[in-house]
């Protein structure tokens, strides 16, 4: 099967966040010992939003992953910063966005890009898992958001990366599935409270992803490569970042509170059985 560009990340640039100021926190890119790791979310995302014009403030719990990115933003004429911080940590997040705010000038956007998952089924998932996978999928969210939008004026825009198991139980997470759902209702907050200040807030939810997490995740859950998703295929970050992108432009500008399924048509069209 070909792809179109889009979904290769070989698209021309069009312009889409000119002059926009952007903060990604999860920018960077694990390998997870592949050899050629297929491009993640947040780099794809990072990548994409400089390509359109936008300078990119790349933070990542890893300060290489979080340099690695912005080196290839910078590599391909863009403008890009990167710093190290734990999401979950509000004073770790406040520096951070001190900093971007400070390096860009001012802040239009911030995009979440965090998430973990441990833990196997109930009995395999005790209370110190449980709480670390709500500190870094939910908590963090809260913090950059209840931190990020007094920063952002009318007209800014704010993402979260949420995921498919926020509608359905995915693998033997439940801690990472329940922690999803929970993002769900964060986010409908965050936007009643951003459409008061002119923020809009939506959150894009990916599915079976060809990513290095992707690829990882196949290895603990063979299942995952031979689920019927409705297009045929999994999908690639570069079809997370354009989404996003989208929402993060004025092209969206009368969206908001809205999750944005990415997944082929799983969710909607799922087969009766279990991934």
């Amino acid at each position: 099967m070909t792809l179109p560009d889009e979904a290769r990340g070989a698209a021309p640039a069009r312009g889409r966040l000119e002059g926009r100021r952007i903060i990604v926190l999860g920018a960077g890119q694990q390998t997870y010992g592949l050899a050629d790791p297929p491009v993640g979310h947040g780099r794809a995302i990072s990548v994409l939003a400089a390509r359109e014009g936008a300078s990119v403030f790349c933070v990542d719990l890893d300060a290489d992953a979080a340099a690695e990115t912005a080196a290839v933003i910078t590599g391909e004429g863009g403008s890009a910063w990167a710093a190290a911080a734990d999401a979950s940590e509000e004073a770790a997040v406040v520096r951070v966005l001190d900093e971007a705010t400070a390096m860009l000038g001012g802040l239009d956007g911030l995009v979440h890009n965090v998430g973990i998952a441990q833990g196997n089924g109930l009995t395999g998932t005790t209370v110190e898992q449980w709480d670390r996978v709500f500190a870094v999928n939910v908590r963090s969210h809260f913090l950059a958001c209840r931190h990020a939008l007094p920063r952002m004026s009318a007209g800014a825009a704010i993402v979260l990366v949420s995921s498919q198991a926020a509608y359905w139980p995915v693998g033997a997470w439940p801690a990472y599935n329940a922690s999803k759902a929970a993002l769900q209702g964060l986010l409908l907050q965050v936007a009643k409270e951003g459409a008061a200040l002119g923020v809009r807030v939506n959150a894009v939810a990916p599915g079976l992803m060809d990513t290095a997490l992707g690829v990882h995740s196949a290895s603990d859950f063979p299942q995952r490569t031979s689920t019927p998703v409705p297009l045929g295929r999994m999908g690639t970050a570069w079809e997370v970042a354009y989404p996003v992108v989208s929402l993060l432009s004025s092209e969206s500008s009368y969206v908001t509170a809205q999750t944005l399924l990415v997944d082929g048509g799983l969710t909607a069209l799922r087969q009766p059985t279990s991934l």
